[in-house]
């Protein structure tokens, strides 16, 4: 059963998202917002970045940027981004205006269609993280891997960014050894509601797992 449930995971992904895109450039969300980033930021409309999805395998993950790109005469230091005064730089600090709107509505994660289409990505399953964090994994934490990395997820419609990582990997685990085909449709009407509030899209709560060790 539980094999089935995710074969119509699947098929659902790719009917969806190939729709969910078609409707969008027609509208046309997918055209307007990168226009609008390249004309009042400099630097590229789409964040390119490494995250680690299903098994552990690594996969570009697409996104509108939402930040200001680094001055020049940073520096990064263990992973960490400085000032030129040594002053640590931190990334809530560079979003912009129009980043802070993506951010607020979630347009900044549009793009994650197309992760979605290729198969790296769900409309729903544990939120995909760094390398780095994925390091400092314990035994069980790493089970966070064993389904397609979500768009959203139980973590998202449960706290989303006011838990820590800590927490949120608990929450996922819950949705794995859970899932069901209903629970991936509350989780998505949740997300509505979640989205619409406006909650949890600040960086609240800090672990061990937030910062890089070397």
């Amino acid at each position: 059963m539980r094999k089935l449930q995710l074969a119509l995971k699947r098929t659902f992904d790719i009917i969806a998202s190939a729709l969910m895109i078609l409707i969008l450039i027609a509208i046309p969300v997918l055209i307007v917002v990168p226009i609008v980033i390249k004309l009042t930021s400099k630097g590229p409309a789409v964040f390119v970045q490494d995250r680690v999805g299903k098994d552990g395998k690594i996969f570009k993950i697409y996104k509108f940027r939402t930040m200001d790109l680094p001055p020049e005469d940073s520096y990064v230091e263990n992973g960490v981004l400085y000032q030129a005064n040594g002053e640590l730089l931190k990334s809530e600090d560079r979003i912009n205006k129009v980043g802070a709107f993506l951010r607020k509505t979630s347009l900044d994660e549009l793009m994650q269609l197309f992760n979605i289409l290729n198969g790296t990505m769900s409309f729903v399953g544990p939120r995909p993280t760094l390398p780095y964090q994925v390091e400092q994994y314990s035994e069980e934490q790493r089970r966070r891997m064993e389904m397609r990395p979500g768009v959203t997820g139980w973590a998202q419609v449960n706290g989303r960014n006011e838990l820590t990582w800590t927490e949120k990997i608990k929450l996922d685990i819950q949705y794995i050894d859970h899932f069901s085909l209903w629970l991936d449709i509350k989780i998505l009407f949740r997300t509505v509601g979640t989205v619409l509030g406006g909650k949890g899209v600040a960086f609240n709560k800090y672990d061990d797992l937030t910062v890089r060790k070397n």
